[in-house]
């Protein structure tokens, strides 16, 4: 995949940044990236911080959250890196990683799962496609048609 802007190709697949929730989420979308072979994928996990209040989960279970979702990556990239960030705000976390770690894009596969998640993934991703100042691609889930 190539992109023309500013009249310079350059791969769009050269370096994928995946953020991911957890070990299923992280799993489903290595999948769906393996067909579209990036040279260099970085995972990432943000874990969400409370403002001013407790943190949704302990730390260290979202550390843990974090090493699952890294191992799920390199079953099937095994040279992906990892990066986690500490963050009240998730697309504010991942637009700061991708700068980090220089990623070529931000990708994804939309979150499955009932009304209440994927309104909460719609509004995610509608942040990431209108905010973000690289190239953003959503995977097709793995094993559907399109």
């Amino acid at each position: 995949m190539t992109d023309s802007a500013d009249g310079a190709d350059r791969d769009l697949l050269a370096h994928a940044l995946l953020p991911v929730a957890h070990e299923n989420d992280a799993r489903r979308t290595a999948l769906a990236l393996e067909p579209y072979r990036p040279e260099r994928v970085t995972t990432l996990h943000v874990v969400e911080k409370g403002d001013g209040v407790p943190d949704k989960t302990p730390v260290e279970q979202s550390e843990e959250m974090a090493e699952a979702a890294y191992a799920a990556v390199r079953r099937v990239f095994p040279d992906a890196d990892d990066h986690t960030a500490y963050a009240r705000d998730i697309l504010e976390a991942v637009f700061e990683a991708a700068e980090e770690v220089g990623a070529s894009a931000i990708v994804y596969c939309s979150r499955e799962g009932n009304r209440i998640t994927r309104f909460l993934s719609k509004d995610l991703s509608i942040g990431l496609v209108t905010e973000a100042d690289l190239p953003v691609i959503a995977l097709p889930s793995p094993g559907s048609d399109g």
